[in-house]
């Protein structure tokens, strides 16, 4: 399953100009040292893997923002397709030779 997510706090003391990147770091760093394949981009970060193992994460990169203040906001989109792996790619590199064609 692929998940993208974007998790931050709020109602806390958000840094200057209501930037929350400490936050988000915290929560990237255990996405990355998770070992699943996974992709960051200025709004989202996307993972791939087992449900078990990609909702654990998720939980964990959660917990970490919720370090940053009382309350945290969490946005999910899942695109499960069991046994399909490399999707985090695969999907990329599909669309760009639609595009390549047309």
């Amino acid at each position: 399953m692929l998940v993208a997510f974007s998790v931050a706090p709020s109602g806390g003391s958000e840094g200057p100009e209501g930037s929350v990147h400490d936050a988000v770091a915290a929560a990237v760093r255990i996405v990355r040292e998770s070992g699943l394949p996974n992709r960051t981009t200025s709004m989202f970060t996307e993972i791939e893997g087992e449900w078990d193992e990609v909702f654990d994460v998720i939980r964990r990169a959660t917990e970490a923002v919720g370090a940053f203040g009382p309350r945290v906001s969490l946005v999910l989109k899942a695109d499960i397709r069991p046994g399909r792996t490399g999707e985090i790619d695969a999907k990329v590199e599909r669309l760009e030779r639609a595009l390549d064609e047309s």
